[in-house]
C-alpha cells in the first residue's frame, strides 16, 4: 500500500510541475544546483529540496500557482532571500519552492501618509535606496538583506527594534494568497480599525503555513536629523546589561543598544579590524535633533559609568557609523571566521528586560561549563539576545552537548517568562519547544491551520509539533 502511495505522490507532483511549467515556462526550474540552494538555510538545520523552483512575477502567477498545487495536493514553500535561520525554507514533503525575488516592485509611496506598499520581493535595502530622496525610511533591520514578504513571514526584528518596534508593528496591511486560490487584503491603509478579526496580524508571523504574501503596506518614518553612535566597554556581562536596562528605563530614547561578549568582541576585531578592547561591549546609536542626541549620548555616558563602564566613544560621522553598524551585521560571519571546518547553530531567546542580565550571565556560565564556542550577541533593548553555536557535526558528543544546551536556553527563558524565539521564528528547528510556551494555545493554532489549510499544502511540516 505505502508503494502504492509513494507512486501516486510522485506522479501528482509530476502532473503539478508539468502544468506550472506550461505557465512559467523557463522560469519553472528543476535543477539540482537551484533546488538545493532553496532548500538549505545558512545553519546546521537538516535542509531537504523542494522537487521544483518556481520563480514568479505577479500575485496572478502566485493564485495559478496555489489552485494547481491544491488540485494536486502539492506542498508549496514560500521563498524570499533564503536568509531565515529555522529551517522555515526546507522542503520536508517535496513540493514546489516560489520564489518571490522576481517580484521586486516598489508599488505605491504615500510621503503624507508615511507610508509605502511593496511586493513581497522587495529587499529592506532596496527600499531604503529608494526612499531616501523623499526623507523617508524604513526601520526594521535585522542585519541580512532580507525581503520584505519573508520579513512580514517571519515577524523579523532586528536593531532597531527598541525604538520602532517589530514587523508587526509596522506593517499595515497585506495581500495574500490563500489555499484556495482567494487573494485577500488584509486590511485598509487606515492608521487604525476596529473592523473584524485582525487577519494583518495573523499572516505576519505565520512563515507561509497559512498563505503567501505578495504585498505588504508598511509603516515609514522620516529620517533622523542627527544620529550619534558609538561603543562603551564594561567589566562583566552583567554590568553591561544593568547599564541597557537603566537606559530603557530612565526612557532614553534610544535607536540600538547592542551587546557583544568578550568573545564576539574578539572575533569582530579579527573579522572587521575594529581595535575594541575584549570585553563585554554595547554598541549604541540615538536619532533626534543635533541637540538631542548630544544630550541622550551623554546621560548614556553617565549612566555607563554608574555601571564601571567606558569610555563611551561616539560619533557622529557616516562613515564611523556605517563602519560599526556594518561590524555589527557581520557578527555571524566574524564567528564562523573564527572556527574553520566547524557548523553553526544560531539561536535566540528573549526575556522581560529586568531578567535579562540574570538570563545572559547564566547562559555565558553555561557555554563556559559545556566547554562550546558560543559567541553571545544582543538586542538587549528588549530584552533579546542570540548564541552562535559551533561543533562538529560528525562529533556526536559536540552535537549532543549543543542540543542540549538549546534546550536548556530555551527552558531557562520561558522559565523567566519569556520566550523561546525572539525574532528567528519557529519554522521546524523550534518546533519542540512550542508547546512549553503556548500549552493548549497550540491547539487554537492548529485549528486555525486545519480551518483555512485542510489540505495542509502551505509550507507543511513547520511551526506546529507533529
Amino acid at each position: 500500500m505505502s508503494s502504492t502511495v509513494g507512486v501516486l505522490k510522485r506522479n501528482s507532483v509530476a502532473q503539478a510541475i508539468e502544468e506550472i511549467s506550461g505557465l512559467l515556462g523557463d522560469r519553472l526550474s528543476t535543477s539540482q544546483a537551484v533546488r538545493d540552494q532553496h532548500g538549505n538555510d545558512l545553519t546546521w538545520n537538516e535542509g531537504m529540496a523542494p522537487d521544483a523552483v518556481a520563480f514568479v512575477q505577479s500575485t496572478e502567477e502566485v493564485v495559478q500557482i496555489v489552485k494547481i498545487c491544491g488540485t494536486y495536493e502539492v506542498p508549496l514553500i514560500p521563498f524570499g532571500t533564503g536568509t531565515s535561520l529555522e529551517g522555515h525554507i526546507s522542503a520536508p514533503f517535496g513540493g514546489v519552492s516560489v520564489d518571490m525575488s522576481q517580484m521586486n516592485e516598489i508599488l505605491e509611496v504615500n510621503p503624507q501618509d508615511l507610508d509605502c506598499t511593496v511586493q513581497a520581493g522587495v529587499t529592506r535595502k532596496q527600499l531604503n535606496e529608494y526612499l531616501r530622496d523623499v526623507g523617508l525610511f524604513f526601520p526594521i533591520d535585522p542585519g541580512a538583506d532580507a525581503s520584505i514578504g519573508g520579513m512580514a513571514s517571519t515577524r523579523a526584528s532586528g536593531t532597531n527594534a527598541v525604538r520602532y518596534g517589530t514587523m508587526k508593528d509596522n506593517v499595515i496591511r497585506v495581500v495574500a494568497v490563500m489555499p484556495d486560490g482567494e487573494i485577500v487584503r488584509t486590511a485598509r491603509r487606515a492608521k487604525k480599525t476596529a473592523a473584524g478579526y485582525d487577519l494583518t496580524r495573523l499572516m505576519v508571523g505565520a512563515e507561509g503555513t497559512l498563505g503567501v504574501i505578495t504585498e505588504i503596506t508598511l509603516k515609514l518614518h522620516g529620517i533622523p536629523e542627527a544620529i550619534s553612535a558609538g561603543v562603551c566597554p564594561f567589566p562583566d556581562i552583567a554590568s553591561a546589561c544593568e547599564a541597557a536596562i537603566a537606559t530603557i528605563q530612565m526612557g532614553i530614547p534610544v535607536a540600538r543598544i547592542e551587546l557583544l561578549d568578550e568573545i564576539q568582541v574578539k572575533a569582530c576585531n579579527a573579522y572587521s579590524d575594529l581595535g575594541l578592547a575584549e570585553t563585554p561591549t554595547l554598541f549604541l546609536e540615538f536619532h533626534g535633533s543635533d541637540t538631542s542626541v548630544a544630550e541622550q549620548s551623554e546621560l548614556f555616558g553617565s549612566i555607563a559609568e554608574e555601571w564601571g563602564g567606558g569610555p563611551f566613544d561616539w560619533a557622529t560621522k557616516t562613515e564611523d557609523r556605517n563602519r560599526l553598524w556594518q561590524a555589527r551585521h557581520d557578527v555571524f560571519w566574524a564567528a564562523i571566521d573564527s572556527m574553520p571546518g566547524k557548523s553553526a547553530m544560531a539561536t535566540d531567546v528573549c526575556v522581560p528586560i529586568s531578567r535579562l542580565a540574570e538570563c545572559v550571565t547564566e547562559t555565558r556560565k553555561d557555554l563556559d561549563e559545556t566547554g562550546l564556542y558560543g559567541p553571545i550577541v544582543g538586542h538587549v533593548g528588549d530584552g533579546n539576545f542570540h548564541i552562535s553555536l559551533f561543533c562538529d557535526k560528525d562529533d556526536e558528543a559536540e552535537v549532543t552537548a549543543v542540543y542540549g544546551l538549546l534546550d536548556r536556553l530555551a527552558d531557562r527563558a520561558l522559565a523567566m517568562d519569556g520566550t523561546c524565539t525572539g525574532e528567528h521564528g519557529i519554522g521546524y528547528g523550534k518546533k519542540k519547544y512550542l508547546v512549553k510556551e503556548h500549552g493548549a494555545g497550540v491547539d487554537v493554532m492548529r485549528s486555525i491551520k486545519q480551518a483555512i489549510d485542510p489540505k495542509n499544502i502551505m509550507n507543511p511540516g513547520k511551526i506546529l509539533p507533529t
